[in-house]
């Protein structure tokens, strides 16, 4: 049943305003009337991933659940995982509206929201509520527009929600916060690298455990940034990467006058884009350190493509305004009848068996 009420869902949303639609889906989610996808687990999609447990590949990228208010429900819509925020110490407006555009033509988006969020006691409040809860909630960390410190800010993130996060990420790839992208600068990114991890390894001295923490990169480097992010990532106890966030490219697109809107775009196109950084990524930092492969992922086979490009995870967001809330289970079954269909005893195998292509 969930098919049906999933593409009327999609449809019925078309009729406000991409930022009106997205509160709506929220707000429906919290009430409830989207009915839980029940899959039972395929144990050849399990993924062991920076020692935490995935009951399949597909997770929520940050940027849906800004403000923690529906991990479980989406967790319920047959995702392995989720990550809330993109959450700063201190509430913000973010960008002036409109700043979300449908470029339905590209079946992509455009947004530049500007970390908008309502702060980190708001989200601390809900996800200590959910507390002994199953299922893996990550929690992205930024920093605030006028932040006088942003590496203050990243570290307070890592203390704020130390005890309910089940993974970080530190989100410098944003291109809706002025001079954000500025941290991946190598000398930058190795300053933000110790201090956050510093803070990572005293609050686990103080709660008994470590939570990974991954970096969250943009998908418009070059060369050289790649290489500098590479060196700074082995160089540090880091968890792992997430590869890639919106692009300010806009190559390829059709509809070229919604093209010409500020912010960073997301969707179809961005598949192929962030699968070269990804795979680029891949061969700079070999097979030992995690990648969750993110961008433009809106069909089992986009999941399987990522996976064989370098990826041991996937998130997805964008093509979910196109393709409705079962996207994930969707994926999820997707990736069984894949596995099924060509012999697969494990996803795991397919890891890099197209790295050469994408490079």
């Amino acid at each position: 049943m969930i098919g049906p009420l999933s593409a009327l869902a999609s449809r019925s949303l078309f009729a406000f305003d991409p930022e009106t639609a997205h509160g709506l889906s929220i707000r429906a989610l919290k009430s409830g009337v989207m009915p839980a996808c029940r899959l039972g687990e395929d144990a050849r999609l399990v993924q062991t991933v920076a020692g935490i447990r995935f009951p399949n590949p597909v997770g929520l990228a940050a940027g849906y659940d800004k403000n923690a208010e529906v991990p479980d429900a989406m967790l319920k819509l047959g995702f392995g995982f989720t990550e809330v925020g993109t959450l700063t110490p201190r509430p913000q407006a973010g960008n002036d509206k409109p700043r979300i555009f449908r470029l339905v033509e590209d079946r992509a988006v455009i947004n530049r929201l500007g970390f908008n969020n309502e702060g980190h006691d708001a989200a601390l409040g809900r996800l200590s509520a959910r507390a002994g809860r199953p299922g893996i909630v990550g929690v992205n960390i930024g920093a605030n527009k006028d932040a006088a410190d942003r590496v203050a800010d990243y570290v307070a993130g890592i203390r704020r929600f130390y005890a309910v996060a089940s993974y970080f990420t530190v989100n410098i790839s944003s291109p809706n916060t002025p001079g954000l992208r500025d941290l991946q600068a190598r000398e930058s990114l190795g300053a933000l690298l110790g201090a956050v991890l510093a803070s990572r390894a005293e609050e686990a001295v103080r709660h008994g455990r470590s939570v990974p923490v991954f970096l969250k990169i943009a998908p418009d480097l070059t060369d050289e940034g790649l290489d500098d992010i590479a060196a700074e990532a082995l160089a540090h106890p880091l968890d792992g990467l997430i590869v890639s966030n919106t692009t300010l490219s806009r190559d390829g697109l059709r509809d070229r006058e919604t093209a010409k809107q500020a912010g960073g775009m997301s969707g179809a196109p961005l598949m192929a884009p962030s699968t070269r950084v990804l795979a680029r990524m891949r061969k700079r930092v070999g097979p030992g350190l995690p990648i969750i492969g993110v961008g433009g992922v809106g069909s089992a086979a986009d999941a399987m493509e990522k996976i064989c490009a370098g990826a041991d995870l996937v998130q997805l967001y964008s093509c979910m305004v196109y393709e409705g809330p079962s996207l994930a289970s969707t994926i999820v079954k997707g990736l069984s009848a894949l596995l099924d269909r060509d012999g697969i005893s494990s996803i795991r195998e397919l890891r890099d068996t197209r790295l050469s292509h994408w490079l």
